[in-house]
């Protein structure tokens, strides 16, 4: 498949990879956050609610999509 406006630049692996990355960055992001957050919490005893609201919704995104994805593919 070739994106008509971009022509062979723009091809299916470059739309996977893209696509690959971007799923692996979002799930690294998730996991920094996460590791941050249990250090604040147990090493200096302090809950950090931004980084809870950022991981809880990278979660509830996560999995809306993929309900979504299920019941519309």
């Amino acid at each position: 498949m070739n994106v008509p406006i971009l022509g062979k630049i723009v091809d299916e692996r470059f739309l996977t990879h893209r696509l690959r990355s971007t799923s692996v960055a979002g799930t690294m992001g998730a996991l920094v956050a996460g590791g941050l957050l249990f250090y604040r919490y147990f090493a200096r005893h302090v809950f950090s609610g931004d980084l809870f609201a950022v991981i809880a919704t990278m979660a509830v995104v996560k999995v809306g999509l993929m309900i979504w994805y299920r019941r519309t593919d």
